[in-house]
């Protein structure tokens, strides 16, 4: 099965029905790939999941994330640091590189740098 990791911005469009990215949602609900995440990324979808839209929404999306067999909680044991524009966005590339996954969903223009590393990183 695939493993991703999505960036908050993807993951907080996706749980919209209005927009395009809808369809990672109803994929992930459908059990079409591994969601890969770490604690810390986990908190970041909370935290935004809060700020933008209603509590029933953030509550539903958390709980479908704590209870999805799709979901693979990674320990990262290293910190690769390749994104220094904004070193926030490195738990999502940590992440990645830890658990092995084929794709980082991502509109954030910071990750265009991993372009200059090996795909086997």
């Amino acid at each position: 099965m695939r493993r991703i990791v999505l960036d908050t911005s993807v993951l907080l469009m996706s749980i919209s029905r209005r927009t395009d990215y809808h369809a990672i949602w109803q994929a992930f609900q459908n059990g079409e790939f591994e969601l890969c995440v770490t604690t810390d990324i986990l908190n970041e979808y909370a935290e935004k999941l809060e700020e933008k839209f209603r509590p029933e929404v953030g509550a539903y999306t958390m709980k479908a994330l704590e209870n999805s067999f799709e979901v693979i909680h990674v320990h990262k044991y290293y910190f690769w640091n390749l994104i220094t524009v904004d070193p926030d966005d490195n738990k999502f590339v940590d992440c990645a590189i830890a658990a092995n996954a084929g794709f980082i969903c991502t509109e954030d223009k910071h990750f265009t740098v991993l372009k200059r590393f090996p795909s086997h990183l």
